[in-house]
């Protein structure tokens, strides 16, 4: 495990809002300390 555990709160919204998903990915690349677009890459997204 890197840097610990990290948790986010994922709403039930369909569709997620733009901006919620990418607070979202920010704060899972910050935690992981990765670009978000690494992250994305990492995600295969």
């Amino acid at each position: 495990m890197v840097n610990g555990k990290h948790h986010e709160v994922i709403p039930l919204h369909d569709p997620i809002k733009i901006g919620t998903m990418s607070s979202i990915l920010k704060s899972v690349a910050s935690h992981h300390e990765v670009s978000v677009q690494d992250l994305l890459d990492l995600l295969d997204l």
